[in-house]
């Protein structure tokens, strides 16, 4: 049986790939990226023509997202790839 550390990242791991596939879907991106910093508790995500989308589209596409789920972090960043 996995330790419960190794369970728990597992998990993480999961969600965050969740995560990013869903942001991937909804902004209709073909490439996306992410980096975490750990230090400052930050996710980094590079979407695909992020750029074609003004900024109270991508808190009304992202937001419920973000908020359904619940990633442990800091701030997410969203960046143009």
């Amino acid at each position: 049986m996995a330790a419960p550390e190794e369970m728990d990242y597992k998990a993480f791991e999961e969600d965050l790939n969740m995560l990013v596939q869903t942001l991937k879907d909804s902004f209709e991106s073909s490439e996306v990226e992410y980096h975490i910093d750990e230090i400052n508790e930050t996710l980094y995500i590079k979407l695909e023509g992020l750029e074609d989308y003004a900024q109270a589209e991508i808190v009304e596409i992202a937001g419920p997202i973000l908020e359904e789920l619940d990633m442990d972090f800091e701030e997410i960043i969203f960046l143009p790839f």
